[in-house]
């Protein structure tokens, strides 16, 4: 069976820095102990996503379209379909005043927070801090090796899924006929994403109800 967009699909996943091999990802927790990246307080687990919705990077996103459930791809993914070009008008000098006001000694490789900008300390010279604003997997060529372990039929798993992407968590819901209803508080400036989405990539759900 080949995936399509609009399927929501499991996947297994690890994801490197392909010029370095260094893996920043991944789904398997066996494969996290053996290289020796284990983090207890992460959650290794299959991923599930929505075919076509940039769920993922736009690169594997749509390299993964047309693949075959059961197998596994090797697939690149550059910088322009990735975190995108690293840019030089984001590798800025702060002065190091900035971060002593707020008792933090700035040290090579010490990520920081200025004017909601995450930024990654590279030298420290005197008054002055050099400190790259870019994401630090900007113009980098990633490696992803995925496997498509199965297509989403039910639908309860697909609304579970969604939601834990849209919210970053589990939410509590319940699932009848063709109404939901969340047992949960969400801010109600979000009410109106969550629905529309989730009648839109779910099509046998045609009202949503918010506690």
């Amino acid at each position: 069976m080949n995936v399509e967009k609009g399927n929501f699909i499991e996947i297994d996943f690890i994801a490197k820095i392909k010029d370095e091999n260094k893996i920043f990802d991944l789904t398997n927790e066996e494969v996290a102990k053996k290289e020796k990246i284990y983090n207890k307080n992460f959650s290794y687990k299959p991923l599930i996503i929505c075919l076509g919705e940039n769920h993922l990077l736009k690169g594997l996103d749509k390299a993964l379209i047309g693949k075959e459930v059961g197998n596994e791809y090797t697939i690149d993914v550059s910088p322009e379909d990735g975190y995108g070009k690293k840019h030089a008008q984001l590798i800025q000098l702060v002065s190091t005043n900035v971060f002593t006001r707020q008792n933090i000694k700035p040290f090579p490789g010490l990520q920081v927070q200025i004017d909601n900008m995450f930024g990654l300390i590279k030298t420290v010279s005197g008054g002055r801090t050099l400190v790259d604003f870019n994401h630090p997997l900007a113009g980098k060529t990633l490696e992803y090796k995925v496997k498509i372990l199965r297509v989403i039929q039910d639908d309860n798993e697909k609304i579970k899924s969604l939601l834990n992407l849209m919210l970053k968590k589990e939410i509590d819901f319940k699932f009848e006929s063709d109404n939901l209803t969340i047992n949960e508080k969400i801010p109600k400036e979000a009410h109106e994403f969550i629905e529309k989405e989730i009648k839109r990539l779910i099509t046998s759900v045609k009202k949503v109800n918010f506690s």
